[in-house]
């Protein structure tokens, strides 16, 4: 009996439940590969258009004869976006970059021959120098100049072993491109009807979504109620607005001014937030200000901006309106990035020099190419690693149709079909955020390793020396930007507070011509860009240098108020005297002049009390609120 109650009061053993395990491991892979398993229509149409359009620049290629056809398919994959006006902008640029780079491609193979060391040398500097003031640009202006570069290096060493056909090459590699761009094109009117209809339809939900999320954080601010991350992301939605209108406009058509409306309204936008920014400080420093009483200056703020959202819908033909803003990048950004790719391809050409490598002209020419593709990315070393795991994805399954399916197709139906499935999946994969970065080299190049030809097909050899070549020059690519004056965000982020602190002093010269819209969209996107890298930065950090940005971003903006005031003849002599020497005083001790010209800035607030005229007294009003402004903000740093 004894034996049996112990028996029972040992613990029963608990095995693990194998149908939860299983469940649970299925259900994780489910939401990874939901891209793959649930797209949504707009996700599988623009994966089965740019597939479709890709094999018909294929088949096109080969049924003119042309000596390379996988290229074609590249280039359909280039410039397809899930925006219409982001591919023709694309194309538009793709198509120039082509042109001026097939010309110094055969220039370069005319000028030296024989001049191997002199050849690769300027091969260098001018990839240098392409990529380089590439990043002095936005958007797909960039890119056309970084295919500029590429194109050459294609060319000029696609033309190495028959310098005489160097002409010949050149014009082949530009029919594959506007193959390419017409077959997009023309896919893209297909699933795309409605353009003009649609694109004005998406550009009145961007900038009706900027107002709502602006006039949300006027409020907040207003009320006392912000985050500094609220405020990021309120900037973030405003600059990528502004980076798509241009698309939206393209899709319009032509003769319209429709981007230049919606930046308009963007910038007032962004006064809006600087100028609530500013407001709520000052409700922090003095308890007795409101806030409130400014309601009426933001409402005209936004009956502005509406205006220009809506001029933006109707814009045609016989509207004249031009708004641009001023977009700076920095110098040294652009050195390292010439530095860096001038000194990839002098290295890709020892490595096939010293090797012998059959394959070296191929390995330089993608070398070149990922160059071109990287190099305009704000953090070249975050991209590369995707873009290799992509390709080696890309290189396995080009392995498998090189000897498994394309030995077996005997029609170009077959061939249709067979490359409409791994298109299809990397189109559906580029549109999603976490897998975009593989499909990037995946789509572009899987066409490129399998090679295929009316004549023959890759061998062995041929094909593993073709793919060696592909992955060896992305991995030597991000080696290079990892060991040559390498990407570091912390040392980007002090160079970048140092450099606004310099333009903020040089705002107060006289002869500065940066107005308020231009210093808040180029400080915004500054922001943006440097916080979009900043994945390796401790929040706290982050925060900080936000908090940082932003109070300079509003001082200048008073800055700008203040140099404008001192201008205005309107003004009594002796406040514009004051303003002078302040400003003269600013220009060359920045913030800290606010602890010792107390006297200035009690000299425009006894005037204001003392004048009546409602001219000048409105005048003087700006004055003193961006001087109160400019306190707060001093007293906060």
């Amino acid at each position: 009996m004894h034996r049996a109650e112990q028996h029972e009061r040992v613990p029963a053993k608990h095995y693990p439940d194998v149908k939860a395990i299983v469940h649970t491991v299925l259900h994780e892979w489910r939401v990874k590969l939901k891209w793959l398993l649930e797209p949504s229509a707009g996700d599988f149409a623009f994966a089965l258009r740019s597939s479709l359009a890709a094999i018909l620049a294929l088949l096109i290629a080969m049924w003119m004869e042309l000596g390379s056809p996988q290229w074609a398919p590249l280039s359909v994959w280039v410039v397809a976006q899930s925006s219409r006006g982001e591919s023709m902008s694309k194309a538009r640029w793709r198509i120039a970059g082509t042109m001026v780079g097939c010309c110094f491609g055969v220039g370069l193979i005319g000028f030296f021959p024989q001049e191997t060391i002199l050849f690769f040398a300027a091969l260098a500097i001018w990839i240098g120098l392409c990529c380089g003031f590439a990043t002095f640009f936005q958007g797909y202006r960039a890119y056309g100049l970084v295919l500029t570069g590429f194109t050459s290096a294609i060319v000029a060493t696609g033309a190495i072993a028959e310098p005489d056909h160097a002409f010949d090459v050149a014009i082949a590699r530009g029919t594959y491109i506007i193959l390419g761009v017409i077959c997009e094109a023309t896919l893209a009117l297909v699933f795309m009807p409605s353009l003009r209809s649609n694109a004005r339809k998406n550009l009145k939900e961007k900038l009706d979504t900027a107002m709502v999320v602006t006039s949300a954080q006027v409020s907040d601010f207003l009320s006392g109620h912000t985050t500094i991350k609220k405020q990021a992301e309120t900037l973030t939605t405003l600059v990528n607005a502004n980076a798509r209108v241009e698309f939206d406009a393209l899709e319009m058509g032509p003769h319209t001014r429709a981007a230049d409306h919606a930046r308009a309204a963007l910038s007032v936008m962004l006064i809006m937030l600087a100028r609530a920014r500013g407001l709520f400080f000052l409700a922090q420093k003095d308890k007795s200000f409101a806030p409130g009483a400014f309601s009426t200056l933001f409402e005209s703020d936004r009956k502005k901006a509406m205006s220009q959202i809506e001029a933006s819908l109707l814009s045609g033909r016989k509207d004249n309106f031009h708004f641009r803003l001023l977009t700076r990048r920095h110098s040294k950004e652009a050195i390292e990035n010439g530095i860096r790719a001038a000194a990839g391809i002098i290295g890709a050409w020892l490595v096939w020099e010293i090797t012998a490598w059959p394959a070296g002209p191929a390995f330089i020419s993608f070398v070149a190419l990922c160059y071109g593709l990287i190099a305009t990315r704000d953090n070249p070393i975050l991209a590369s690693a995707p873009f290799f795991r992509g390709a080696v994805w890309c290189a396995a399954v080009a392995w498998l149709y090189v000897f498994l399916v394309i030995p077996r197709i005997t029609s170009p139906e077959l061939l249709v079909f067979a490359l409409l499935l791994p298109m299809t999946i990397g189109g559906l994969a580029a549109r999603h955020a976490s897998t975009a970065g593989y499909a990037f080299s995946f789509n572009m190049f899987l066409v490129v390793l399998m090679g295929p030809s009316n004549t023959e097909r890759y061998d062995e050899q041929s094909f593993l020396n073709g793919a060696l070549a592909f992955l060896l020059a992305i991995l030597f690519v991000g080696w290079t930007y990892r060991t040559i004056l390498p990407f570091q965000i912390d040392s980007r982020m002090r160079r970048i507070s140092a450099w606004r602190a310099q333009c903020l002093k040089n705002l107060a010269q006289i002869n500065n011509h940066v107005n308020a819209e231009d210093w808040l969209s180029d400080s915004a996107e500054s922001l943006v860009r440097t916080l979009r890298n900043a994945q390796t930065v401790p929040d706290a950090l982050k925060l900080v240098y936000m908090q940082d940005q932003l109070k300079v971003m509003n001082l200048g903006m008073s800055i700008i108020a203040l140099r404008t005031a001192q201008q205005d003849e309107f003004l009594p002599q002796r406040i514009r005297r004051g303003l002078q020497l302040f400003l003269r005083r600013w220009e060359k001790k920045g913030p800290v002049v606010l602890e010792y010209n107390r006297l200035i800035i009690a000299s425009a607030a006894r005037q204001l009390a003392r004048t009546q005229q409602p001219e000048i007294r409105h005048r003087l009003e700006q004055v003193d609120a961006s001087f109160k402004t400019m306190l707060a903000e001093y007293k906060s740093l």
